[in-house]
């Protein structure tokens, strides 16, 4: 039997783990122990991942159990729950996407386990180059609620998430729609006034999504939608923490006024985890991956094309610019986002079925995983034999 001694970053209480053939069968909280820079907390919640490790939910598969391997990249990340995310595209093209993901959830319990829901982020969001981001434009289309219960079909009630653009006329209503049958709503890549961002909270959107992103590259003074956004204290907010979405300066203000309803999302798309280069994607068509994890636009820099980085990333980076503490930073790539969907996480506590990691910081802010836990099952160890 393996023995462990972790600390709890939120509340600095020590635990002795006694793991047995990779599952935790002992935990206890002790006043006096040996000395460990193991700590023990949450796993990760990541509700935006359009792909990971060469993998894409974006893209029509040979093999539709391929996709299995984003969970257990993402398992190896910290990342024991998350949110496969379809983007901007034909209506047939969705429905082919959501179906596959129900049958991964059908077909590999693991995926089941780490798959609360699906996001869908478009097509019903802004057409306007700059807050339409590296969606494409064909695609974007008014909110049609016949043709979301038909991908709501397919994915059998898997959708959970929509990201979309107030801006429409018919928003409202299609918002007040989703919350009634259980789907959180979130505001993204819009250029939404500040009356029809309002009308959207008074039908129940929730969420902002990727915050200061899916934007114009330059905005009048006020109004705008992010000071419209930023002003209502209903939203939560994710924001992407990698050093090229947001300026450092800009995550400052964001946490100052979003308080605990600001949270990280990791946007990975499929190139997360693979070597630079040129790529010709679902997300963003041709893009490129530079050799410090940008990933933009090929034939425009200054466009973005989602993540190449994960939620662990976020962390360090945070940590790395002092823009939160451990336990902030923690908190903010897991329990905040998970609280959206759950109720009863205000303080955390290890269990022996808890989804969990251990993992090691330094300091200079180097984060080290050792260990991932789901329901109290090792799913990813540093050292497999120890």
């Amino acid at each position: 039997m393996e023995k462990l001694i972790a600390k709890n970053p939120f509340d600095n209480q020590v635990y002795e783990l006694f793991l047995d053939k990779g599952e935790i069968r002992k935990l206890q909280a002790i006043s006096t122990h040996e000395d460990s820079t193991l700590l023990l907390g949450p796993g990760f919640y990541d509700l935006q991942v359009n792909g990971f490790g060469g993998f894409d939910y974006n893209e029509v598969q040979a093999d539709f159990r391929s996709l299995g391997g984003i969970t257990e990249k993402l398992l190896q990340r910290g990342v024991t729950s998350h949110f496969p995310t379809i983007i901007t595209n034909s209506p047939d093209r969705i429905h082919q996407l959501v179906t596959q993901i129900w049958n991964l959830l059908e077909d590999d319990p693991k995926a089941r386990k780490c798959i609360p829901g699906i996001h869908l982020e478009g097509p019903f969001i802004s057409p306007e180059d700059g807050p339409r981001g590296a969606h494409f434009r064909e695609f974007v289309q008014a909110p049609d609620w016949e043709l979301f219960q038909s991908w709501q079909e397919a994915a059998h009630g898997e959708i959970r998430l929509v990201t979309l653009s107030p801006e429409w006329e018919n928003a409202p209503a299609f918002i007040k729609k989703c919350v009634d049958s259980g789907v959180l709503v979130a505001i993204g890549h819009t250029k939404a006034s500040h009356a029809q961002i309002e009308k959207a909270l008074d039908a129940g959107a929730r969420m902002s999504t990727h915050l200061g992103n899916g934007a114009h590259a330059m905005l009048p003074r006020h109004p705008n939608y992010l000071w419209s956004q930023l002003a209502e204290d209903r939203l939560w907010a994710s924001i992407i923490a990698d050093g090229f979405h947001l300026p450092r300066e800009v995550i400052q203000v964001f946490k100052k006024v979003k308080g605990k309803k600001l949270f990280l999302v990791s946007d990975a798309v499929a190139l997360a985890g693979l070597p630079a280069g040129e790529y010709d994607t679902p997300v963003g068509g041709k893009v490129t991956l530079n050799t410090e994890g940008k990933l933009h636009l090929r034939d425009n820099p200054q466009v973005l094309a989602g993540s190449a980085g994960s939620l662990l990333q976020g962390l360090g980076f945070l940590l790395k610019n002092n823009l939160a503490t451990l336990s902030e930073a923690w908190e903010m790539a897991s329990i905040r986002p998970r609280s959206l969907f759950e109720k009863g996480l205000e303080n955390w506590t290890p269990t022996i079925d808890s989804d969990s990691i251990i993992m090691e910081v330094d300091a200079a802010s180097n984060l080290k995983l050792h260990k991932t836990f789901k329901n109290g099952k090792e799913v990813f160890s540093s050292n497999p034999n120890p």
